[in-house]
């Protein structure tokens, strides 16, 4: 399954919409999701942001050997984007120090 969180962009063709970082984590939680592509400002930073689900996957990875999906950020905030890459290429070393013990 290929995961889609934005809150305006039309999604594209073959993905699953979602708009709130709660609903993505629900999804990653089924280990279905192979891609995910994330917005980081949703219209609500109170429910979170496109951050809150690549600490999630950090976590869960780094903890508890959750295997990531392909993770892009479609964001247009600039800072953001560079957080949310930052935390992306975090998982992947954690990920990949993972398999290299096993």
């Amino acid at each position: 399954m290929k995961v889609y969180l934005d809150d305006e962009r039309t999604t594209p063709e073959g993905w699953t919409r979602v708009y709130w970082p709660s609903e993505a984590i629900e999804l990653l939680q089924t280990g279905q999701v192979t891609e995910l592509s994330l917005d980081h400002d949703l219209g609500n930073d109170a429910r979170g942001t496109g951050y809150d689900v690549v600490l999630w996957v950090e976590e869960q990875v780094a903890m508890h050997g959750f295997v990531p999906p392909t993770i892009v950020v479609h964001s247009a905030n600039v800072s953001a984007r560079a957080k949310m890459e930052n935390g992306i290429r975090a998982i992947a070393n954690i990920h990949n120090r993972s398999k290299a013990r096993n």
